[in-house]
């Protein structure tokens, strides 16, 4: 099998502890109605799917099957009512979102900038806001609602902590031989060549940098799914059409 015991994402990494993160806090207090470190465990409501611990086997789990307008089993999905005002989150997300009540990619790097998400390593660029809402925009409008906000706030958790855990210096950046140990401590099980071709795409002087280990993590994460999505008897292979394949590759 080409993918085995391949892991969730937003519950605690492996050797970590299921809250807070190593070293203490990197981002400041949050500012609006979320309290507590941008940094540290999400306050309110994330636990179960989407912070807590990956289901037993396989995957991990994943709320929907195709990429179409549903919820995709996320709680409080697309036609749901708004959720409860005592939400933590739901004051923030309204405070930053357009007109219509969603997040686009320069909102989503002003948040993130504003809220001091990335501490002492540098911002998130643009290019990499954009992709994180294309992992999650499954109804393809290149915008966020607030269960795919507050989902993508538990991955960057979980790999902010997963990324601080090799970068013991503090200096924003991983070497290829952690960038590859990392990879693994997600779950992922790819072969030496397709590590190696990685590491030479996300490089910059030899050292991965916290922006880009983040770009990669969202690429590998969306292009699994979207494998796993289509291996329906678990073989690790599948047959694409070619339009299928662009899709797959290039809306992210």
């Amino acid at each position: 099998m080409a993918y085995p015991g391949y892991g969730g994402y937003g519950g605690p990494m492996p050797g970590m502890p299921s809250q807070g993160m190593p070293g203490g806090h990197m981002g400041g207090p949050m500012p609006g109605q979320m309290g507590g470190h941008m940094g540290g465990p999400m306050p309110g409501q994330m636990g179960g799917h989407m912070g807590g611990p990956p289901a037993q086997g396989g995957y991990g789990s994943y709320g929907g099957g195709g990429g179409g307008g549903g919820g995709g089993g996320y709680p409080g999905g697309f036609g749901a009512p708004p959720p409860a005002a005592n939400d933590p989150m739901w004051g923030y997300f309204t405070a930053i979102a357009g007109q219509d009540g969603e997040v686009d990619a320069e909102e989503l790097q002003r948040c993130l900038t504003q809220a001091g998400f990335t501490g002492s390593y540098n911002p998130f660029s643009l290019e990499t806001c954009r992709i994180m809402i294309a992992m999650l925009d499954r109804d393809l409008t290149g915008k966020m609602g607030f269960n795919e906000f507050k989902e993508l706030f538990a991955a960057l958790n979980g790999w902010k902590q997963n990324f601080m855990m090799f970068d013991q210096d503090r200096s924003g950046t991983v070497e290829p031989h952690e960038m590859s140990q990392a990879i693994s401590a997600m779950g992922h099980r790819i072969s030496p060549q397709a590590l190696n071709a990685i590491i030479k795409r996300y490089n910059k002087g030899g050292r991965i940098y916290f922006d880009d280990y983040v770009a990669c993590c969202v690429k590998l994460r969306t292009l699994t799914e979207n494998f796993r999505r289509r291996d329906t008897m678990q073989q690790g292979s599948v047959t694409f059409q070619y339009d299928d394949f662009i899709l797959c590759t290039m809306s992210i």
